[in-house]
């Protein structure tokens, strides 16, 4: 149990490391894979949407929620449809931002190199048991008993035809799967959809509003963080068809963050110097110490005379 929760856990830093390498890496697009992204002000939340290629880098339901609580967020709630819209239209700019001159198809699939394949999101929705099952003396029906991980009370769903299907799929994901053929409910795209919590998917991460931040930090005593102004130094304003509507980027920059990434992993590294180091000045020290040896070449020469006798007998 201890050595999958520490796998898990370095999984995690993993895939936060790996995201601060693509927002680093990619600089100039509108929408980049790794980067917050706030749009609309101060009074509206931050976004940061984590998309992996490669199938083996995508993580399960529990290791996305640890991200972007490590991350100071938390998983994507979709409150109203207007912010379902405002996601779609992220991803949608990911696609544009990644494929670059290529094409869109009809279905949205883009036919440049460099574009996001099929691959669905990870949201903070999970279907819960216990307290919640039951409403007015009765038992609540299934699509009742899904709940926002961040605390949300938003009744706002877009699920996909004839969904959730419950039974053993409790944590949620939006579809994007734009190569994929229609279903009755149109295209993979968007909607959402209950799928079993270990499976591997992207996911995106919610960053409150920062005036929300500004006045809880104010709230508080000596809230006055040095960090914040670090933060602020790091916006990176990109340039759009206006001013009003140009969005800008955030690149997280705190003492915080750099804990994360850069000083917990290199304590084992740490640890295995220094136990390097005992070693050897244990053996250096065990080689220099002088030894004593019992000198057995020396033989007994008491029954030897050094000067030879004088026959004393005569005759």
């Amino acid at each position: 149990m201890k050595s999958s929760k520490k796998s898990a856990e370095q999984n995690i830093l993993r895939v936060l490391c790996g995201v601060m390498v693509m927002a680093s890496s990619g600089h100039g697009a509108r929408v980049v894979s790794g980067q917050t992204v706030c749009q609309g002000g101060e009074e509206h939340p931050c976004y940061k949407i984590a998309y992996f290629r490669e199938m083996t880098s995508r993580i399960a339901f529990s290791e996305a929620r640890k991200a972007c609580e490590m991350d100071g967020g938390s998983l994507l709630s979709v409150e109203s449809a207007a912010e379902q819209r405002h996601i779609e239209h992220l991803l949608q700019e990911l696609r544009t931002s990644s494929t670059g001159a290529g094409t869109e198809t009809a279905e949205g699939a883009g036919t440049g190199n460099g574009g996001i394949a099929d691959g669905d999101f990870w949201i903070g929705l999970m279907r819960t048991e216990g307290e919640h099952t039951q409403e007015n003396g009765g038992f609540a029906s299934c699509p009742d008993l899904y709940l926002w991980t961040d605390g949300s009370v938003s009744q706002f769903r877009n699920w996909y035809f004839d969904e959730p299907s419950c039974g053993g799929e409790a944590c949620v994901v939006m579809y994007h799967q734009p190569t994929a053929l229609h279903g009755l409910g149109g295209a993979y795209m968007y909607q959402w959809n209950d799928d079993r919590c270990n499976m591997k998917h992207n996911f995106i991460c919610k960053y409150e509003p920062e005036s929300r931040l500004g006045k809880e930090q104010g709230d508080r005593p000596g809230a006055r963080d040095p960090d914040v102004a670090v933060v602020q130094a790091d916006e990176v304003k990109q340039s759009g068809p206006s001013e009003d509507d140009a969005p800008h980027v955030v690149i997280a920059g705190s003492s915080g963050m750099l804990l994360v990434y850069v000083i917990i992993p290199t304590i084992p590294l740490l640890l295995l110097i220094l136990v390097a180091s005992g070693t050897c000045c244990f053996q250096m020290f065990s080689k220099s110490k002088p030894r004593t040896k019992t000198s057995v070449n020396h033989q007994s020469t008491l029954w030897i005379s050094k000067t030879p006798k004088t026959d004393s007998m005569e005759v």
